[in-house]
């Protein structure tokens, strides 16, 4: 009477705000007192707080028999909610489920189909294989129920079935198809049907190919939207099966392309020709470049009109498989796809970066990777903005003006900086697109090296945790860096376009200087952590000829070698160094003079003072190098001091190892691009096993080498030379020149190229634009700018100067009109004026390719493209490609993979699962004799455990039985009297003796009858010799 309803503990729990933990609990309690009462009413009531709190995440599996005490309640409203919360509670291992199952059987053959519908909307949650096959006898006969709601729910129920017992399709399928097949069925059953259909068809579609007929009048004939969805989706499948409903669907989808007002139908009509292979059909050409152009032209007003995110990201997915396709059509819409890039949705960006990846080409390639530019760099500077008003935030706190506050106001309308992980994804779709097929779609190199350079500048630095300078472990550096892939690609560049070397070599000196500068403005324990010093370094080291100061770019790796932490940066660095040395300290044409001597050797004093931390890097490879460098150097400035310098009297040449030994060890061949997997097809020498070790006994070796010790000498030379250190030098390992202060770079700014200049930065559009100043000096078309115009000297001034004398006015000659119409006229019978084009078609001709040579991979024979992959290569792309797989699960996590083997046809069903069909007719046949069999065993069982007890009773009565001892003459007499009545064959005491010996007569004598019966005499004997 006084307990609390479901709406009185939502109230209660509104009102105990920051309170609620201890209201649940004592709810809880309220909650397991009141479940235990016999009143239905409160049960109930109890059972559905239960359910509410169970919501909100506290567990109530242990009202689970309670539950099912509700679910049995002849109240309509009270069993509703015992099923409610057997569907919140109940899983299929819960112990009280298999009460349940009679429970079940009874409501599905109730008459009322409000009964009828709670056992049917609770299976589907609370299933398992043995409940399934003793509810399916209840389940089918629903099928044909009278009420349309009943079948619906009965068809939907039976497909969760079949997901664990697949046996329930194949025994229910005869009446779904004659449900399907009945023109006067209810809509919502038909549809039932066919969402059941669709979602069997993508698993074993040739099962439902002969239904095609009837579920294309469906399509035809049918006003529901969400129905047309599911049968476009089923004929997607049945398509490649039979070609021929190509030609039938292509009519009735058009029409609903063009007329359907649903966004969603629209888009599973377009979805279903391209997955139906519509669009690939090569037999109707003609039709089919139709509809791709109809499907073309409504996903692109899907983008551009309205702005809902969803239409266009479900556009630009259909756009992305049109594309294989029709490329063509899709390169058409490149304005709208370009406008995705900058959408506000990082979704929709990735989907467009990816469409636009697939539809580059040689015309659009500068256009989509200077859009992409400019968003790298609006957002990389909307870094450094935001840095500096953080800065300027905490060094001038106390400025409060209004100009403060309107500052505060445009940083807020500015764009959010893009995430780092999609910043280094659209770096590297930009060195695919530019990189694909070996450059075939690049025209400038010059460009592209220029793009290059700046992506180092804007590419994201590694993490932190991943430079920690304190571990030696090399795992630690085997991180992606993005910048290390924008290097990697101007060493490609340099190493197979030999015509774009020398500025690539630029590119990579405005790298490593960039980085000095860095290094050398900011802390000395600040480290060099960019990627693309690694590449960058090489090519500066393999090719040092095309280096415009090979001496400073030597003297910044110099600086930047004790910043590097990356082992693999820093053995590259190593080398490069060494060969940079070669080339500055090798020329064997300069004099061997004082000042060349003492340069020499203050420059191999550095190195070495440089390189001789380096001798105990933890990394093995770095150790090395610099060992091998230190004491080849050593030898060197030996040699060097040695060898006196050249005077005017006497000409002394270099010193051979400083001119000709160094510089041979890196002279030799040529190195050239390696194709990919070239190193697989090499073969292995013969006898080479690199399983076998190198010495039988190598760990006593090793162990005998660290135990041995070899005399000490006072006075060793060698020892001394190699261990102990000069004495200090004055010398400072610094040049002269790094001292001194850098001239203050000016960088003139113009209206012109506004282009370059919004993903470009100062230096780098300085540079090009005068790079092209002096390309276009003498070409005649160019018009220079206003305040050049007085620098420049072409052919044709250089006449007019020559002759006139400076004092010539050009201003000053009168201009006559000229009509080239009338000249084409009169002298277009002599054809001489019929030949030149007009000035308007020779500037807008196009560009001309340059003229580059791109050199091709070297290779093995079976080596490139086509080579295979490693094992553990695939192995992992399968392991990966199995795992995505089994991810991309649906949301209630309902695995349907085992029906793929599930055959409909009853008759070919036992070879595919290796079992007979279900026929409900002859599972009640089987039920009915294992109840009559069972039944039998009960009788036997019961007989049995009788006779057992008789047994026991009986037990230690000899064989040959007992006398009988009577105390009264008369009762003996009596019996005595009724035995000669009755012929001597027995009376009352014969029976009763009859009674209790013919057990111990069958325990001891055995299963033959005339023991029986002599026992029987023996017991009468007795009893007529106590009475006589």
């Amino acid at each position: 009477m006084f307990e609390k309803s479901l709406y009185d503990l939502i109230r209660g729990l509104r009102n105990h705000k920051g309170n609620e933990k201890e209201y649940i609990q004592n709810c809880l309690k309220e909650c397991r007192s009141e479940i235990r009462n016999q009143d239905m009413d409160v049960k109930a009531t109890a059972l559905l707080k239960l359910i509410y709190l169970e919501m909100v995440g506290h567990d109530m599996s242990w009202a689970s028999f309670h539950v099912l005490e509700v679910m049995s309640s002849p109240k309509y409203h009270q069993k509703r909610v015992g099923y409610l919360g057997a569907v919140q509670s109940f899983r299929p291992d819960t112990e009280v489920l298999m009460l349940a199952t009679n429970l079940l059987k009874k409501d599905l053959s109730a008459t009322a189909p409000t009964i009828i519908s709670l056992p049917i909307g609770a299976l589907p949650h609370i299933i398992t294989p043995s409940l399934a096959l003793s509810v399916l006898p209840d389940l089918l006969p629903r099928l044909s129920h009278s009420h349309p709601s009943i079948r619906k729910k009965t068809i939907v129920t039976l497909y969760r079935l079949a997901l664990v017992y697949p046996e329930t399709l194949r025994a229910a399928w005869p009446k779904i198809k004659e449900r399907l097949m009945d023109k006067g069925e209810d809509p919502s059953v038909t549809a039932a049907i066919i969402n059941v259909v669709c979602e069997l068809g993508w698993r074993r579609p040739s099962d439902f190919l002969p239904l095609a007929p009837r579920l294309f009048e469906l399509l035809v004939e049918g006003s529901n939207n969400w129905m047309a969805i599911k049968l476009i989706k089923l004929f997607a499948t049945l398509t490649p099966l039979e070609p021929r409903l190509v030609r039938k669907l292509l009519p009735p989808l058009t029409d609903l392309i063009r007329t359907t007002p649903a966004m969603s139908l629209l888009y599973e009509c377009i979805n279903g020709i391209i997955q139906g292979g519509i669009l690939g059909d090569g037999e109707n050409f003609n039709e089919t470049e139709e509809i791709a152009s109809l499907c073309v032209s409504k996903l692109r007003g899907m983008i551009s009109v309205g702005g809902d995110p969803n239409l266009k990201y479900v556009a630009l997915l259909a756009f992305n498989r049109i594309v294989v396709t029709h490329p063509f059509l899709v390169a058409q819409q490149e304005d709208v796809i370009l406008e995705c890039i900058d959408s506000e949705d990082i979704t929709i960006r990735i989907k467009a970066l990816d469409l636009v990846q697939g539809m580059v080409s040689s015309d659009n390639l500068v256009s989509i990777v200077s859009r992409l530019m400019r968003q790298l760099k609006s957002s990389s500077s909307l870094d450094q903005q935001g840095g500096l008003q953080k800065q300027d935030h905490e060094t001038d706190s106390s400025d409060e003006t209004n100009g403060g506050t309107g500052r505060k106001k445009k940083s807020r309308e500015q764009p959010a900086p893009l995430p780092e992980d999609y910043t280094v994804d659209v770096i590297g779709r930009i060195l695919y697109m530019c990189s694909q097929d070996n450059y075939s779609s690049l025209l400038d190199f010059d460009w592209y090296l220029d793009v290059l350079t700046q992506l180092v500048r804007i590419a994201p630095a590694p993490r932190a945790k991943d430079l920690d300078p304190e571990t030696s472990t090399q795992a630690k550096y085997l991180t992606a860096d993005i910048s290390e892939k924008v290097g990697n690609e101007i060493r490609n560049v340099a190493v197979k376009v030999e015509a774009v070397r020398s500025a690539a070599l630029q590119a990579a000196e405005l790298i490593i200087t960039r980085l000095f500068r860095v290094t050398s403005e900011s802390a000395a324990s600040h480290l060099a952590v960019s990627g693309a010093l690694k590449p960058v370094a090489f090519i500066a080291g393999e090719y040092p000829f095309q280096l415009s100061s090979p001496d400073d770019t030597l003297g910044h790796l110099l600086h930047l070698l004790p910043r590097i932490k990356n082992p693999e940066i820093l053995a590259t660095c190593l080398q490069a160094v060494t060969k940079l040395f070669a080339f500055v300290a090798g020329d064997d044409r300069a004099p061997w003079t004082t000042e060349r001597k003492s340069s020499m050797s203050l420059l191999m004093a550095r190195v070495v003072h440089v390189l001789e931390p380096l001798a105990l890097h933890p990394s093995l490879e770095v150790q090395e190098r610099a060992v091998e460098f230190i004491e080849l150097l050593k030898l060197t400035a030996e040699a060097a001091s040695g060898q006196a310098p050249s005077t005017d009297e006497l000409h002394q040449d270099p010193p051979l190892l400083l001119t000709q030994a160094i510089p041979s060890m890196f002279n030799g061949w040529q190195l050239k691009s390696v194709s990919y997997g070239a190193q697989r097809n090499v073969p292995m020498p013969e006898g080479l096993d690199l399983d076998e070790p190198i010495h039988p006994n190598l760990g006593n070796l090793l162990a005998q080498a660290d135990s041995l010790m070899l005399p000490i000498q006072d006075d060793d030379e060698f020892e001394a030379y190699y261990n102990n250190k000069p004495p200090a030098t004055s010398i400072s390992s610094e040049p002269a020149i790094l001292r001194l202060a850098d001239a203050p770079e000016e960088v003139s700014s113009s209206y012109q190229q506004a282009g370059e200049e919004s993903y470009l930065d100062a230096d780098i559009v300085a540079r090009r634009k005068a790079e092209r100043m002096e390309r276009n000096r003498d070409d005649p078309f160019y018009i220079l700018e206003s305040g050049r115009s007085g620098g420049t000297s072409t052919p044709i001034h250089n006449i007019l100067q020559k002759e006139n004398g400076p004092d010539l006015d050009i201003d000053s000659i009168p201009i006559m009109k000229l009509d080239l119409a009338d000249i084409d006229a009169g002298l277009g019978s002599s054809g001489k004026l019929q030949t030149q084009r007009p000035l308007s078609a020779a500037l807008s001709r196009p560009k001309p390719r340059q003229k580059v040579i791109v050199a091709a991979d070297e290779s093995l024979g079976g080596s490139g493209p086509s080579t295979p992959r490693y094992d553990s290569e695939n192995n992992s792309d399968t392991f990966a490609k199995s795992r995505a797989k089994k991810l991309k699960q649906s949301l209630l996590q309902v695995d349907s993979s085992h029906l793929n083997t599930l055959d409909l046809d009853a008759s070919t069903g036992s070879s595919h699962l290796g079992g007979s069909a279900y026929d409900p007719e002859k599972q009640q046949q089987d039920e009915a004799e294992m109840a009559q069999a069972m039944k039998e065993v009960q009788r036997l069982r019961l007989e049995m455990q009788r006779a057992k007890e008789r047994i026991h009773v009986a037990h230690g009565v000899p064989a040959e039985g007992i006398v009988v001892k009577r105390k009264k003459t008369k009762k003996a007499a009596k019996a005595e009297g009724d035995e000669e009545a009755g012929g001597g064959d027995g009376g009352e005491a014969a029976t009763k003796v009859k009674k209790k010996k013919k057990p111990v007569v069958v325990a001891e004598e055995g299963r033959e009858g005339e023991g029986v019966v002599k026992a029987k005499k023996k017991v009468k004997k007795a009893v007529e010799v106590e009475e006589n």
